[in-house]
């Protein structure tokens, strides 16, 4: 099997296009209430993709981690997981950012009863995944000096 090798500049690349998403999330969409979302079918698509890009980006850059390290996963929810644990999150953080890949996979699989769910999920741990985003962006740097 040959050995894995990410693209040299793609873990920053790739934590760029999460911050630049997370940038226009929050001065888009971030105050919008239930009933503006709920009344708005183009909201609740810029909302939904929106989200959907920046879990998505997400856990690819967590599977990079993990493959990077040689780290066995079994699923998203699992890359997030064991990529958080291998930067120290507590158990509980772990368990809190693996959730987002459900919400992802809500997201793009139009689950209609839980989008409104997944973009508060995303809210709520958004500021655990910029530590862990900062974490391996830190990382990225030491290795490219």
């Amino acid at each position: 099997m040959p050995e894995f090798e990410y693209a040299k500049g793609r873990i920053a690349e790739t934590i760029g296009f999460i911050l630049e998403e997370i940038k226009e999330f929050e001065l888009d969409y971030s105050a919008k209430t239930w009933q503006d979302y709920q009344a708005d079918k183009k909201l609740q698509k810029l909302v939904d993709r929106t989200i959907e890009n920046i879990l998505t980006a997400f856990i690819e850059l967590c599977g990079t981690i993990v493959t990077i390290k040689g780290i066995q996963a079994e699923n998203y929810g699992d890359v997030v997981k064991k990529c958080a644990k291998f930067y120290h999150f507590s158990e509980s953080q772990q368990n809190d950012l693996a959730k987002l890949a459900v919400q992802r996979n809500r997201l793009a699989h139009r689950y209609l009863d839980f989008r409104w769910q997944a973009a508060k999920t995303f809210i709520q741990q958004k500021d655990l995944m910029l530590q862990l985003l900062n974490l391996i962006f830190e990382g990225e740097k030491k290795l490219n000096k």
